[in-house]
């Protein structure tokens, strides 16, 4: 017996593992920094703080090279509207929200991103259509929504109060959908360095962010925040957003997109564990239920389940 395992021709070792549950741990972490910072930065304004550090981070650390500065010139449309697509919106979407909902139920709305990102790319491209397996897993993350969504959407239906307002619900999931819609365009990035990518789209959406920040928000007007809420908007952009993405294009080198979108497993339950440990959140049955739910999806979209159910 050794350490690896091998998955579509690509090896999982002991320290891809580890690489793996801190990626999860960062991201999950993001959840968290953004819930203390949204209390008292206003959510455009902590997008724009997030996205800007992080870019900055990003370009120290790339210093021109892999052709940084020429992509930049040449395919800053394409820059701006990934950036748009994969940070400004969701970025907001999930800020917003988080002004009324913990870090983990955030997250674990969000979690339900792989499975918009193959219902928009069986309507978009023509290579990803969706099998039996893709349809299962979409129905099961779908449901788990409905579940974590059904008791304040049937409140508002019925005119009764919600301890959470819908919206605050939906605005995860806006978010989720637009990261598929990421995911999708984002394949015409394949031809760049990934730190260049990442460092483009940042660089864009750090200029978009920055007129809503300013005229929405108006930061200069605001009182300075205490010393937990800097910190935290540090650990979300240059954590949880610059260092996060390093890691993460060092796991899909090593090991493969499909190892490094199981990360994508492991983010709601950091997220959970640190509201839960420093922030007193708690979660529901109805939300343990949703996120299980989702889990199985995640698991059955991924297929390594079933392809080793089947027979050598």
């Amino acid at each position: 017996m050794n350490a690896r395992t091998t998955v579509d021709g690509h090896q999982m070792n002991v320290s891809t593992w580890a690489l793996l549950a801190l990626l999860g741990l960062i991201w999950g972490g993001s959840f968290f920094f953004a819930r203390v910072a949204v209390a008292h930065v206003p959510p455009f304004t902590l997008v724009f703080l997030r996205l800007g550090l992080a870019a900055l981070a990003l370009h120290i650390y790339i210093r021109g090279r892999f052709g940084m500065y020429e992509a930049l010139a040449g395919r800053w449309r394409e820059f701006a509207l990934m950036g748009l697509i994969n940070n400004v919106i969701p970025h907001a979407f999930i800020f917003l929200g988080q002004t009324e909902i913990g870090a983990g139920l955030a997250a674990i709305l969000n979690a339900t991103t792989p499975v918009w990102t193959v219902i928009i790319a069986n309507m978009a491209t023509e290579d990803e259509k969706l099998s039996s397996a893709k349809l299962a897993g979409c129905l099961l993350g779908l449901a788990g929504t409905v579940v974590l969504i059904g008791p304040s959407a049937l409140a508002g239906l019925f005119g009764t109060s919600s301890s959470v307002p819908l919206w605050a619900l939906v605005l995860p999931v806006l978010a989720a959908i637009s990261y598929g819609f990421a995911a999708t365009y984002g394949k015409r990035f394949r031809d760049l360095a990934p730190p260049v990518t990442a460092a483009g789209q940042l660089t864009a959406s750090t200029l978009i962010a920055l007129p809503g920040a300013a005229f929405i928000d108006t930061p200069w007007m605001l009182p300075m925040p205490p010393l937990e809420v800097i910190l935290s908007i540090l650990g979300l952009a240059l954590v949880s957003t610059a260092y996060a993405y390093i890691l993460y294009f060092r796991i899909m080198r090593e090991a493969g997109a499909t190892n490094a979108s199981l990360v994508t497993l492991l983010v709601p339950p950091s997220a959970i564990l640190l509201g839960y440990l420093f922030l007193g959140e708690t979660l529901q049955a109805a939300d343990f239920a949703g996120m299980v739910l989702i889990a199985l999806g995640l698991a059955v979209l991924d297929g390594r389940i079933l392809r080793r159910k089947r027979p050598a």
